[in-house]
Parts: C-alpha cells; sequence; structure tokens
C-alpha cells in the first residue's frame, strides 16, 4: 500500500477514536509534521469525510456526521464484533429491520479481507425461541426510534397503552431509559398522572404527537437502570430491593454442582458434598419449590415462612399423589339430590 494511502488510513483511524484532536497531537502519533496533516485532512474531505476544524489555541479537527455514510474503517476486531452483532440481529429481529440487518451483513462480507472471511464464515446463528403460550412481539422500528429520540431530548411523552386505551386518557411520562428483557423491550418512565415510576412494553404505546415541554430527568431509584429493572420483574415494590422473599438452606450436595445450576443464588461450602444454598422468589411456595428441585436433602436455615411453604407443598404433593377422594353410594346419592 502506498506511503499516502497508509497513513491517511491510520490518520482516518485516530479521528474515529475520540471527538476531537489538536493538530499537533495527530502529527506527533503519525510522525509527520503539522503541514502534512492539514494535506491528509483535505484528501480526506475530498473522500467525503466531513472533518470540521476546531478553533483554539492549538488548533485541531472533529470527525461529524455528515449527510452521506462515508466508508468506515475497521481493525480486525471490530470488523469480528460487527458481523457477530449482524447475525445476532438477523436471526433475531423481524421485520425490516432484521432484513436490513442481513444485508448490511453481506455487505461487510464482501468487503472484508480474506483472512476476516473465512474466520467469520465459520459462525452460524441460528435463533431457537423458547416456548411460550404468545410469541413476544417486535415494537415498530418508527415507534422504538421515537421514543429513544424523546429520551435522548428530555420531552414528555404522550401516548395510549393497552387494550383499554380509549377508555382512559393519554398517558403523560418523563421518558428515561429503552430497556430489553426477557426478548421484549420496554420503556422506564415517570408516569406524570400516577406520580410514580413505570415500566411500558414499547409494542403496546401507540404514540401521539407532539411531545410535551423539556423535563429535568429525576433520580433513578436503585441509582442505575439495571438495579430499578431488575427489582421490578422481581416483584420488588420499590423497584430496587431484591425478590419479596428470599431464604437460605442446607443441600447435600457439592458447591460446585449447585452452582451450576444457580443464576442469581449464593451458594457457599459448608463442607464436604453439602453446601449453603441463598436464594429470592416470588412467594415462599414458589422458593420452596425451586430448593426442592436439586433433588436432595434439604435443611432450612431461615426464615420460619420457607419451613411453613415446604410443609404447604408436602400436604398439597400428597394429596396430589394418592389422588382425588373416593366417592361412596351416599356421595352418589347426594350428588343426583343436586
Amino acid at each position: 500500500m502506498p506511503k499516502t494511502s497508509a497513513r491517511l488510513l491510520a490518520l482516518l483511524s485516530l479521528l474515529q477514536t475520540r471527538r476531537e484532536w489538536p493538530g499537533a497531537l495527530l502529527a506527533e502519533r503519525l510522525d509527520v509534521s503539522l503541514r502534512t496533516v492539514r494535506r491528509d485532512i483535505d484528501r480526506l474531505r475530498e473522500l467525503g469525510y466531513p472533518i470540521a476544524a476546531v478553533r483554539g489555541p492549538d488548533g485541531g479537527y472533529r470527525l461529524r456526521a455528515g449527510t452521506e455514510l462515508p466508508p468506515l474503517l475497521f481493525d480486525d476486531e471490530q470488523a469480528v464484533a460487527l458481523t457477530v452483532a449482524l447475525q445476532i440481529a438477523a436471526t433475531t429481529l423481524g421485520d425490516r429491520t432484521g432484513e436490513a440487518a442481513v444485508r448490511a451483513l453481506t455487505t461487510v462480507r464482501q468487503v472484508m479481507p480474506s483472512r476476516l472471511r473465512h474466520r467469520v464464515k465459520a459462525l452460524q446463528i441460528t435463533a431457537v425461541d423458547r416456548p411460550a403460550t404468545r410469541p413476544a412481539a417486535l415494537p415498530d422500528t418508527g415507534a422504538l426510534l421515537a421514543i429513544s429520540s424523546a429520551v435522548h431530548a428530555r420531552e414528555i411523552l404522550r401516548f395510549d397503552y393497552g387494550p383499554e386505551a380509549a377508555e382512559q386518557p393519554p398517558r403523560r411520562v418523563e421518558p428515561h431509559h429503552v430497556v430489553t428483557w426477557d426478548g421484549r423491550w420496554y420503556l422506564v418512565a415517570w408516569d406524570l398522572g400516577r406520580s410514580d415510576w413505570r415500566t411500558f412494553r414499547v409494542d403496546g404505546i401507540s404514540l401521539r404527537t407532539p411531545n410535551g415541554p423539556r423535563f429535568t430527568p429525576r433520580q433513578l431509584p436503585g441509582g442505575d437502570v439495571g438495579t430499578f429493572v431488575t427489582g421490578r420483574f422481581r416483584g420488588a415494590a420499590d423497584g430496587v430491593t431484591g425478590w419479596p422473599c428470599q431464604g437460605t438452606a442446607i443441600l447435600d450436595l457439592p458447591a460446585a454442582a449447585v452452582a451450576r445450576y444457580t443464576r442469581e443464588g449464593v451458594v457457599e461450602e459448608v463442607g464436604p458434598g453439602r453446601c449453603r444454598l441463598t436464594l429470592g422468589s416470588w412467594s415462599w411456595p414458589s422458593l420452596a419449590a425451586a430448593l426442592a428441585r436439586f433433588d436432595t436433602e434439604i435443611e432450612v436455615v431461615g426464615p420460619a415462612e420457607l419451613t411453613d411453604a415446604f410443609g404447604h407443598l408436602a400436604r398439597r404433593f400428597a394429596r396430589t399423589a394418592t389422588g382425588p377422594p373416593s366417592v361412596g353410594p351416599l356421595d352418589q346419592v347426594r350428588a343426583r339430590r343436586l
């Protein structure tokens, strides 16, 4: 590759790594004169890259967004990561977004050097959805972008929500984050009508225009959106704390074996072949059932509600195991009279 072309690619790579570059620092990184940097900047502009000059004591340059997308430069790791992301998007997203990901994936593969093309060619991803009574609905791409824009601009959103939207006034919310959870898209927002934090499924939102005025963001409970959303979907009333029911038990299994099947619990080794497991759940019976799935002897450490839940399940399972009560002749006579 000619020296000038290689230097242009190096310059473009640097411009993509930070917002602004002083001209003297670019010259130092490229080991050229400041005059050469200016000439190379002009060459990149001729190729369609919108590079703005930054005023200041040192002067500098910034690669800004343009009306058209010029050629992009990626290193090997970025190119592979981009291919993986597009492959996942193509197999998991529907409608036009998934189709656009397929076209983008084809374009990227065509311009890849052979050393990378062989690496990513072996990557074949098949999306297998979990069985569900109702598949997850993909939101409209336009609505998703409009909601995300309102989050970025800090503008109040107005929308109809849910099957009973026609019978209720539009919701007015301060949008804070767009998140994904278990294959669905959600909007985290402060509901002005209910004076509380809410999560709305994006595919159930029908936007109304125009947006409302701008707002000053409130502090999200828990300090970050991950903590808040996880708490809400665990059933926490304040959207921050952990599961509403949490207990501890000792299992006659090695900690290493239990840890493989425990995503959010805390597993501690307490002796040879024994471990202490702390778990949370929606209710005490469901927590007891979660512990019972390990099919081993269980010693409840606490609290008492967990012990009571095991007794409740034992009685229920005993009734299930013995089957429905037998119906005698007297019961049959009573049934006919009714």
